[in-house]
């Protein structure tokens, strides 16, 4: 805990300079300290994902960042100096039991981050995509080598742009701090509140009580916290600011959603925000169409680049842009493969099963899931048909807007992979809206904080095993806070695997020994894939990954073998 709390506070240093620049270069006139805090962390994270083409993120990469973060330091002293007296007095300024409150959340945060990691995709792509990054940068053909790590996430740029892999190969905590900051907003908003009476700040400061299902998440970068995070600071400027919305705000507004479909592109129905925004207020908007291009044109860019080195095409999974466009570029068969197995997971079913569905009957399938599956379903499409309901009583229309925008993530993720968490923020969201309808006094909000923060103490502290809530297979026991952490965290994986050395043609990698996880990779040394998915690919698609050349940086591609037959996988 000890040894994350330091790392914090440099990385919170760090990111708070460059919002500072930020909101002074593009002159911003940024008022939420949560959105000058993602303005910093996107730059950092463009500036980091630019870097990785061309080298690793390493000492290197940390020396410029240093010696920038002395310039931007020194250039705005004033600025970002009183940025801090300001948060400062933002905390001292809250009440007692706010303060309190924000307090307990926030160690029971260190101590859930300290633990073992939890989400079973860390032990997948997480890790490995990190790893590259930290000591290759991004890689050319890495997604031949196990095609999950095409799924690179910007937040993952940004994790590995601010873990220290260099001091220190146990911190991969980002995912907690943004959480910790998402809470602080929160609090502020619901202080706020309790003087305004304003509906959009008491949504959002019921955000904690969310945090039941975020804690699974954040010892592990997942950018999943960081989409639920932002969407409500995202709904909450839309709202804010709905009626006029100056240049300034509208530019912050795009800057949060690019950040956010960087991370995850899952999001990308925010991006209809500031759309709408703009259709809507073109005359007094149209002067920042500039920064607007912009900052669209470095996001598209680096999101581009970023597939084109890794994947071979510019979007993936995409039907639409598969292609062999270089050497390296993934088999347009595996990228189907790969495509279609996406559509089936949120179904849970088999390839047969899924082409003899009718789209209704998928439907009824996936709302009939048992466990937590079925649960999220459920409470996603019930809360999408009671919503109309809340607009009886809610007549701004600020929030109709939001409602269509969710509707439509909804049928976009039928048509992709309905996961249930890829809907998790508007879940969230249009909860705490319902809740908002029913408990709005001071008492009643801080008895339901208190009431949230129980089974909080109980999963950082107490083993849980969810594998009986949940069809996952996969699905792992909640990692529970040790004494041995107060000062050292556990390390970046939940298992100490060991692994075996593996050639294959002009390839050596390295595999898992005793396990069970098909996809798993851990935290293998450089070069790691399991060796019965090399295999698999090899018997199915003849097709096996290959190194480039002697040297790691110049990539994978995937060599076909001489054989004329194939077997349907």
């Amino acid at each position: 805990m000890l040894l994350i709390l330091i790392s914090w506070l440099y990385i919170a240093w760090t990111i708070h300079l460059w919002g500072t620049a930020g909101n002074h270069v593009l002159r911003l006139k940024i008022s939420l300290p949560i959105v000058q805090t993602t303005t910093g962390l996107a730059l950092l994270t463009f500036f980091a994902g630019t870097w990785s083409i061309f080298g690793r993120l390493h000492w290197e990469f940390h020396s410029i960042l240093l010696v920038l973060n002395l310039i931007i330091a020194w250039r705005y002293s004033s600025e970002w100096i009183t940025g801090i007296r300001q948060t400062i007095h933002r905390f001292t300024s809250l009440n007692l039991f706010l303060k309190s409150y924000f307090i307990g959340i926030a160690v029971l945060i260190l101590a859930q981050c300290a633990s073992a990691p939890y989400v079973i995709d860390n032990e997948s792509y997480y890790l490995q995509n990190i790893k590259w990054l930290n000591e290759y940068g991004m890689v050319k053909g890495l997604i031949n080598l196990h095609f999950f790590l095409g799924q690179l996430s910007g937040w993952h740029i940004a994790q590995s742009a601010l873990n220290f892999s260099f001091l220190y190969d146990r911190f991969n905590d980002l995912s907690a701090l943004f959480l910790l900051y998402g809470v602080f907003f929160s609090v502020q908003q619901l202080q706020q509140y309790f003087e305004s009476g304003k509906r959009h700040q008491l949504i959002v400061g019921l955000f904690p009580l969310t945090s039941v299902l975020l804690f699974q998440f954040i010892s592990a970068p997942s950018p999943d916290v960081v989409v639920y995070v932002l969407t409500f600071v995202i709904f909450f400027l839309f709202v804010e600011h709905y009626a006029n919305p100056s240049s300034e705000v509208f530019i912050q507004l795009t800057l949060l959603v690019l950040f956010t479909l960087f991370v995850k592109n899952t999001a990308m129905t925010l991006a209809l925000l500031p759309a709408y925004w703009f259709v809507v207020h073109f005359k007094s908007l149209k002067s920042s169409f500039p920064k607007i291009v912009l900052l669209c044109s470095l996001t598209l860019g680096l999101f581009v680049a970023k597939n084109l080195i890794i994947c071979g095409v510019p979007v993936f999974p995409s039907k639409l842009f598969s292609g062999n466009y270089f050497d390296y570029s993934l088999p347009v068969e595996i990228e189907h493969f790969y495509y279609e197995e996406l559509k089936k997971y949120g179904y849970f079913l088999t390839t047969e099963n899924y082409d003899s569905f009718s789209k209704w009957e998928l439907f009824l399938r996936w709302l009939q899931l048992p466990k937590m599956n079925g649960l999220f379903n459920k409470l996603g499409i019930a809360l999408l048909l009671i919503a109309p309901v809340f607009f009886l009583k809610i007549k701004e229309k600020a929030y109709r807007v939001l409602y269509f925008v969710l509707l439509i993530q909804m049928g976009l993720l039928f048509a992709t992979s309905p996961q249930y968490r890829f809907f998790m923020n508007g879940i969230l969201w249009l909860g705490c809206l319902g809740v908002s309808l029913f408990f709005y006094k001071r008492k009643t909000i801080h008895t339901l904080l208190l009431i949230s923060a129980i089974p909080l103490l109980v999963f950082v502290f107490v083993p849980v095993n969810l594998n009986r809530f949940s069809n996952y297979k996969f699905m792992l026991a909640l990692s529970h806070f040790e004494s041995e952490y107060i000062i050292s965290p556990h390390a970046n994986s939940k298992y100490d695997m060991t692994f075996e050395k593996v050639s294959e043609g002009n390839l050596e990698y390295y595999s898992p020994i005793n396990h069970d996880f098909f996809w798993g990779t851990y935290n293998g040394p450089l070069p790691t894939v399991n060796k019965d998915q090399v295999e698999y690919f090899k018997t199915y698609f003849h097709l096996i990954p290959q190194q480039r050349s002697t040297d790691l940086k110049d990539g994978f591609y995937s060599k076909k073998l001489p054989h004329d037959a194939k077997r349907t996988p």
